[in-house]
């Protein structure tokens, strides 16, 4: 029996042409998805002149809608005024599934609430992990609260990032799946010849600010240049970090041996994102063996042959880095990468995703006053203006509903995998 089929939007302010880890979540699987046989869109905000409709490889149609980014790529909030744009696209392309990316857009969380307004199932995956003291954090999780409080499920990409959205947002943790992210073994290969150990090279590639370790590099290269003559420093990335780094190289003459590159353009680093634990998968993919503090969801990502550990503190790094030396005779960079072959996969992580949109369909339909008491557990104050924003929402819908119904909205034929299945059903 067939697995059912989904129309999927798929929402974020984060996508091509822009690089990031969530950025090639979306693409790849979309593309997964479409060789499922789902029909899947995606909506992001306008990019300089990028603006509209827009199709790439294998007919994955994007609506680049006339918003411009505000702030980090994030387009400014308005909480309302993209409700008709929102529900243009879901209507016209007759979506099913509603899911939004990454806790920091503004996009997704405002989709997902149109989404929940006109009765759709919608689906959520944080890509990131957020504290619970500083100012910025407190404001997240409260909107991250508002927006997971009414969600069908949602998708974390690694257990310890499930258990901080869990306690960030006040979220059952049965609603919760872990689906890890993946890596193109294809775009990622070893060199194909066994590179000598008389000299080796310790690549960084990160924007150099305070977040990223950039002040751990300060106090470890010159200790590890000191204990190992061999070893040389490649450095790309720029931030405001990078005048330490270059004090540092003035400081103990280290010019000969460590490389500022600056900021690299993405079509010189092979490398497509600066999410910490992809970066992770695309190295060991590479065949290069990874040193890592350990933080977050990092220690969850490869095995120990693969991966060396260390606490965020320069005797430690250096320990870690003098233990990844010693290992670099034992790795074979082809066996490596066939490991990683076999333990992440982009279809698998689609497979996986299929799961989640089909327990999403299943769940219950309720209408608004079965879905306000969920609003009111957000806080005293919170609840109850979570409450007013749903219902301002929900006349404005009806409102639409009466100046533009959906039925004079026409729908848009399909193309590409999902129509091919269709036709060769009827066929039949």
């Amino acid at each position: 029996m067939d697995r059912q089929k989904h129309r999927i939007l798929m929402v974020s302010d984060f996508f091509f042409p822009n690089f990031g880890g969530v950025e090639s979540h979306i693409y790849y699987l979309s593309q997964c998805l479409l060789k499922l046989g789902h029909k899947v869109v995606v909506m992001t905000h306008a990019y300089e002149n990028r603006s509209g409709v827009r199709y790439v490889t294998n007919g994955l149609k994007v609506y680049y809608v006339p918003w411009r980014p505000f702030l980090m790529q994030n387009t400014l909030p308005t909480l309302f005024l993209t409700f008709p744009v929102v529900r243009t696209i879901i209507i016209r392309e007759r979506i099913s599934v509603v899911h939004g990316h990454q806790a920091f857009s503004t996009l997704c969380h405002e989709a997902l609430m149109h989404a929940r307004t006109m009765g759709y199932k919608v689906v959520f995956t944080d890509h990131s992990l957020y504290g619970f003291a500083d100012a910025g954090s407190i404001h997240m999780n409260k909107v991250l609260q508002f927006t997971l409080a009414d969600i069908d499920q949602a998708i974390c990409v690694s257990h310890t990032s499930k258990e901080n959205t869990v306690l960030r947002s006040g979220i059952s943790p049965e609603k919760v799946f872990m689906v890890p992210n993946a890596v193109d073994t294809a775009m990622f290969t070893p060199s194909p010849e066994r590179l000598s150990c008389d000299e080796i090279v310790i690549v960084v590639i990160s924007r150099l600010v305070y977040r990223k370790g950039a002040d751990l590099l300060v106090e470890v290269i010159p200790e590890v240049c000191r204990l190992f003559p061999k070893v040389r420093f490649i450095i790309g990335g720029d931030g405001p970090k990078r005048v330490r780094l270059e004090e540092m190289r003035e400081k103990f003459s280290l010019q000969d041996r460590v490389e500022m590159l600056g900021a690299v353009p993405h079509a010189q680093v092979r490398s497509l994102t600066e999410a910490f634990c992809i970066a992770i998968l695309e190295a060991a993919s590479c065949g290069l063996l990874t040193v890592s503090t350990r933080v977050g969801g990092v220690p969850e990502v490869l095995p120990d042959d693969m991966i060396v550990l260390a606490e965020p503190a320069p005797e430690d790094m250096v320990r870690a880095v003098r233990k990844a030396i010693d290992m670099l005779p034992g790795i074979n960079p082809q066996v490596m990468h066939l490991q990683m072959k076999k333990l992440y996969s982009w279809d698998d992580v689609a497979k996986r995703t299929e799961i989640v949109y089909d327990r999403a369909v299943q769940s219950l339909t309720t209408n608004l006053l079965d879905r306000l008491p969920q609003y009111l557990t957000c806080g005293v104050w919170a609840g109850k203006l979570f409450c007013l924003v749903m219902i301002i929402n929900y006349l404005l819908w009806c409102l639409l509903e009466f100046l533009q119904p959906a039925e004079g909205i026409e729908e848009v034929p399909d193309i590409g995998p999902l129509q091919a299945r269709l036709d060769s059903r009827d066929d039949l």
